[in-house]
Parts: structure tokens; sequence; C-alpha cells
């Protein structure tokens, strides 16, 4: 057998030319305890906070304490695999998530594992959970709207592009809906949806799946889901895994939204492993930093300057409250981080009123720069006239008499009140949304008897997309009612209540 020199050679040249001499290192340390989700290690003497680390079993764990002789790990798996003296080495790198455009339509857990059995997510790209978010000049004001679909959030406590609109109230009183109802009025539009079940029961995060599945949402919607069940870690970790997601879009100059439902469990998730880390407890036994937990997360939504791309991150948080105690340390931890809050309240919901806004306490500190021209104009005075309602039905449940102006105003306000209501996975076109509202500002429903009204507002707004279908376009194309399409509407409307006329000849 002839060796040729030659060949060798150039093997040789270019192994040497492949050869890179590097020497990976890693710290190896040692479990000293381990139990509820965390471990304490000894030996990693050079691990930074929130730093990688993994086990020998291929458990994977955060940082979360640095103390003098040893490490506080939160565990991101099965604790019940890792025992006392396991081997621990630091990974040195942040904890990331995929994101990209085969995540939508998923329903995936915290660190982005698919859990919906349709096989694995194939994506090149990943962001950290953790990022600062944009400083003062990233940044522009909100003045584009965000859609809700739901007449009485679009028209008395309006959502910006960019907003942070709390959703807050106890438990069982509409909450997700509303953010389930405005995830489904983004169907056809150009925003990308993020909703996180944060400790929700199994069954309740599978209904809302199946809710946006059959309403054709899921296509557009990234579902994450750290049910009850899971361990504290992973509902600590959901919602900054859905706001880094939510931001892997809107730095590509999109539209997001997201939803966090909800905050409450995840501070208490919070609050187990830093009272299990030994860390000082505060008031309600939560740790003093749980207002930066909420903070650092909700300051990621933004709208970006036009410099980065204009994209935006919209989020809408829950807090579930206890009795209606708005004033307890989470619900004014978070209402204080937010740019208003969506108020729902129990006695509404059960007197049939839903969604059950209470429109007092509700506010949307961005206001009108969030709302269409149209929608400013019908809408102005309408948070007033409630308000005006609720103080006339008090009087007059005193039995006095009243004179026939005031019975008119209680009659329409009745009549407003049983417009604001609207069934669930209905989100209305805004352009439906301002006729609807006008005709019913105008007086157009006051023949109505008031259990109909709601059938009649369906039939009104049939009519108008059959037969005067160039209102609701001219409205859709300016977003704004100028006189002469003021006329077009009033006569359209009168046109209508013609048609009522011989229905309801004495109301």
């Amino acid at each position: 057998m002839k060796f040729k020199a030659d060949e060798i050679a150039s093997v040789l040249t270019e192994e040497i030319k492949q050869f890179r001499g590097q020497i990976e290192t890693s710290e190896v340390g040692r479990v000293l305890e381990v139990g509820d989700g965390i471990a304490r290690v000894y030996g990693l003497q050079s691990a930074m906070a929130g730093e990688m680390v993994e086990f020998e079993n291929g458990v994977q764990g955060l940082v979360f304490n640095l103390e003098e002789n040893s490490v506080g790990v939160i565990l991101l798996g099965d604790f019940k695999e890792i025992k006392e003296g396991d081997e621990v080495k630091t990974l040195g790198k942040l904890l990331s998530v995929p994101v990209g455009d085969a995540m939508l339509g998923r329903v995936v857990d915290p660190l982005g594992n698919p859990l919906d059995g349709k096989g694995p997510i194939v994506t090149s790209d990943s962001r950290p959970v953790e990022t600062i978010s944009p400083g003062i000049a990233g940044r522009q004001p909100v003045k584009q709207p965000l859609q809700t679909g739901i007449k009485a959030v679009d028209s008395m406590t309006p959502i910006g592009r960019g907003q942070r609109e709390l959703i807050i109230g106890d438990r069982k009183t509409g909450k997700t809906s509303v953010a389930l109802d405005t995830i489904l009025a983004q169907k056809g539009g150009d925003v990308i949806c993020v909703y996180v079940g944060c400790g929700q029961r199994a069954a309740n995060v599978a209904a809302v799946v199946e809710a946006l599945a059959e309403h054709g949402a899921l296509d557009y919607t990234i579902v994450i889901c750290a049910t009850a069940s899971d361990p504290a870690p992973l509902q600590y970790i959901a919602p900054y895994a859905g706001a880094a997601m939510a931001e892997h879009f809107m730095y590509q100059g999109k539209h997001t939204l997201v939803v966090y439902d909800d905050l409450t469990k995840q501070a208490q998730a919070y609050r187990e492993l830093s009272l299990l880390m030994r860390r000082p407890p505060g008031r309600e036994a939560y740790p003093g930093d749980v207002f930066y937990c909420h903070s650092r997360l909700l300051e990621r939504s933004v709208k970006l300057s036009d410099e980065l791309g204009g994209g935006s991150m919209t989020a809408l948080p829950i807090i579930e409250t206890l009795e209606g105690e708005v004033s307890a340390y989470i619900p004014t931890n978070v209402i204080s981080i937010t740019d208003g809050q969506i108020y729902l309240e129990p006695d509404l919901f059960f007197a049939g009123v839903r969604p059950a806004i209470n429109v007092g306490i509700s506010v949307s500190r961005v206001g009108g720069n969030a709302q269409t021209k149209a929608m400013k104009k019908v809408a102005g005075s309408l948070r007033l006239d409630l308000a005006a309602f609720r103080e006339l039905e008090a009087f007059a449940q005193l039995g006095t008499e009243l004179d026939k102006a005031t019975q008119q105003q209680l009659d329409r306000g009745y009549r407003m009140v049983e417009l604001l209501k609207q069934p669930q996975f209905r989100p209305l076109h805004f352009a439906d949304q301002v006729i609807s509202i006008y005709a019913g500002t105008h007086g157009s429903f006051d023949l109505v008897p008031i259990k109909e009204v709601a059938a009649i507002e369906i039939e009104l707004l049939q009519f108008i997309r059959e037969q005067k279908s160039e209102v609701r376009d001219a409205i859709i194309e300016t977003g704004a009612l100028a006189d002469e399409l003021l006329e077009s509407l009033n006569a359209a409307l009168a046109e209508f209540v013609k048609t009522l006329k011989g229905r309801f000849t004495e109301g």
C-alpha cells in the first residue's frame, strides 16, 4: 500500500486551518437541598442573577437568589427527579424562548414547548425572556385606536395601540370575555395577539383555545399556558415569555396585543418563590420588589418611534379582586402602572348588564386620542348622560312624580343601558358601533320597548348594511362624521324609524 505524501499533507493542512483552540468551561456545583420548585446549590461562585443552570438529569433552572455560600435556583421542570448531591453546571446564558411566525396558532408552555399535539415548532429565532423596555426617546404618544369591538369600551374607555389598559373585577364577572372579544375583533386586521393563561384552571384555558379556534382567531394568536397545576416558576415567567414573543413582531414594525390572564396569580407564584427562598416578606407577605415584578413587565408595552419601525405592543393585564377590594396591594400597584382600567362589577353582571362595566370607575388615561373622530363625536357626552341617568334612576326610586322631560330622559337612559349590552363573541365593527350609539343618543329607539332594543339594533344595522351601505362605507373610509354624512345618516335613521312606527304605535 503506497502513501501519497501530498494528499496527507493537504488533509493535515486543512485540519490545522479548521482547528479552533477554544476551551469550553462551565462551573460545577452540587445540590444542597431541593423541593417545592426550588433548589439550593453550593459551589457556583461566579453564577449571576438570572443565569441559566443545568442539572445532571437535564432539567434547567434559573438563578434567583445570590447568597454568601450558596445560590437559590428556581426549577423549570420536574424537580422530583433531582436529589441532594446532584451536579449542577452554569450555562452562561439568559433564559430565552423561541419566537417567530411558526409560533402563531400554537399552544405552548412558558418555555416555548408545544402543548397542542401538533408536532414540534420549527423556528431558528429566539429572544430573551427579560429585556429592557424602550426609553422615552424610543416611544411615541398613543394615538392609533385598537378596536375592541365592545361598544361600552370603544365609546367610553377607548384603548390605543401601545396602551396598557387594566381589566379588573371579582372572579366570574367576565374579565376574560372582554379580553377574548378584543382578540376576536382583530380578525382580518393587522394585530398579532398573545394570550397568556397564568395560574388558570386547565379547563378554562382549553375553553379559551376552543373559542379562538371556533371563531378563526387562532391563526393570528399564540397561547401561552401555565395552569394552576404547573410549578410556581413556570407561572412566574409566563407573562415575560408572552411579552418576549410579542416583542419579536413589534420590532419588525408590526402591531401586537398581549393579554395577561391574570397577574394576581403571577404575583402569588412570585410570593411563593420568594418565601421559599426566605426573602423578607412585606405587605400581605409579598416581597418588597413585587411592584418591580409587574412594572418591568408592563413598561415593555409601547408604541415605538418611527425610527424603531413604529410597531406597538398593547397590554391588557387582568387582575382579580376579592369582594371588590380595589385598594388591596396588587390591584393598587397595577392600577398605578397602567394607563386606565375597565372595572367589572358583580352587581351589574348579575343584573344582566354584560359586559358589566362600571362606567363611573372605569377610565382610559389616553381617552379621545385613541378614538376615531366619528366615535369621539357620537360618544362625547355618553359617559355624562349615563351618570346623569344613574342619578335620576336613584331619585325616581323614591317614588316622586316626574315631569315629562325627566321621564323621557329616564326612558332613554334605560334604552341606552340596553343598547350597551353585548353578547359574548359578537364584537362589532367600529362603523356599526358609531351608527348604533348615534341612533340611541338621538332617540331612534325611543319608540321601542326596552326588552326589544337588542333585536331592533340588529335590524337597524342590517338595514344600513343592505339598503344604505354608502353611509356605512363612508364612515369606514373617512373615520369621521362630516355634516353631509351626518345628514345622510339622519335620513337613513328617519326612514328606519318610520318602519318601526307601524309596529310600536303607542311605544
